[in-house]
């Protein structure tokens, strides 16, 4: 046989055996097509997964990437928990949608976020100053921290922009090179300055309107401003660093969950456990600060900017490299995974193709 003879005949193989696996992944019936399942509708948070197309990705993919990013990512079966590539590539298309939206919508969000996450230390202060007169402070600070997700609930499940939620989310779209480093900071930016203007808005006329109505009084205030100010910089460093990873973990439950019940234990269950271990939130801990420089008698403004700034570096350490760096990685290995066990078969593929042709 000559040469040219043989390469058209690999060629061949290489096409037949390509076409076989593209219809076999093709005809695969998906759960639409179940008759058990065919009468129930599929869930909106699944169809960022099932609606990938080119354009979505970074144009330094390459085709090959792009069909197996796509062959990870539609693999769910809603008998079973979302597949780890779904809800990564899931995060990433919700990120790509927020980078696209306007200025003033960003903003918008976050001020509204800011606003309602202080519910929560408007619900805390009121619990605390009440359970201070018949417990020790220490126990009615633990037992009022319990309150701590109720705003957190309203943000999550309201979908307004918070940035410990968003920090890793956002993020994800620039490790994959599909967004510039600068429009992530700029977005940054953005919901920083309308969480902190929200939530100082709130501490400004909420927390006076409860000193007003005899809630808590500015003793209550300055207690709770010394729980979170009373330790060295490094520590609240530290612990932003875990509360912006436990923050960055709710943002991925979150996505796994299929439910909006589920995603609320799950907002309890993450944020109540920062309440309860005493962790900085950058956005709640400006509400509590900035409520102790307006009514309190401790804080002073320089107090107040040192602590805004340590915990927001903390949160977003935390959020991105423990959760977005190394979650993205895990994707990457598990896309070269795939990779290699498709290049095996078609590998198979051309042997069985070749032994039946001579």
């Amino acid at each position: 046989m000559s040469q040219d003879t043989e390469h058209k005949s690999n060629s061949e193989a290489d096409k037949i055996a390509d076409k076989r696996l593209t219809d076999n992944s093709v005809n695969q019936p998906s759960i639409a097509e179940d008759k058990d399942l065919s009468k129930t509708e599929m869930p909106d948070d699944t169809d960022a997964t099932e609606s990938l197309e080119d354009e979505d990705f970074s144009e330094d993919i390459s085709e090959e990437d792009k069909e197996t990013i796509k062959k990870v990512a539609n693999d769910d079966n809603l008998s079973q928990a979302k597949s780890y590539a779904s809800i990564l590539v899931e995060q990433v298309m919700d990120a790509k949608e927020t980078f696209e939206r306007s200025l003033g919508s960003l903003f918008t969000s976050a001020f509204t976020a800011g606003l309602e996450i202080g519910i929560s230390f408007f619900m805390i202060l009121s619990a605390f100053a009440l359970l201070n007169d018949v417990l020790p402070s220490r126990y009615a600070m633990v037992l009022s921290s319990l309150l701590y997700p109720i705003g957190f609930i309203i943000v999550v499940i309201g979908q307004s922009l918070l940035f410990t939620e968003q920090t890793s989310l956002l993020s994800l779209p620039v490790l994959n090179k599909i967004e510039p480093l600068h429009k992530l900071l700029r977005l940054w930016g953005i919901v920083i300055a309308g969480n902190i203007v929200g939530g100082c808005l709130f501490a400004a006329l909420m927390v006076g309107l409860g000193l007003h109505m005899h809630l808590f009084t500015d003793h209550a205030i300055d207690a709770y401003a010394e729980h979170i100010l009373g330790f060295e910089w490094w520590v609240i460093f530290g612990s932003a660093v875990l509360a912006g990873w436990m923050m960055g973990v709710a943002a991925w439950l979150v996505t796994s969950a299929r439910d909006t019940l589920s995603r609320i234990v799950l907002v309890i269950l993450i944020t109540g456990s920062i309440g309860f271990l005493g962790l900085h939130h950058s956005i709640v801990g400006n509400i509590e600060v900035f409520s102790a420089l307006l009514y309190g008698n401790t804080v002073t403004l320089w107090h107040y900017l040192i602590f805004l700034v340590v915990v927001l570096v903390g949160n977003t350490v935390g959020g991105v490299v423990f959760v977005a760096v190394l979650k993205n990685r895990t994707f990457l290995f598990q896309i070269e995974k795939v990779k290699e066990q498709t290049a095996n078969d078609k590998a198979d593929a051309r042997k069985k193709i070749n032994g039946r042709r001579f």
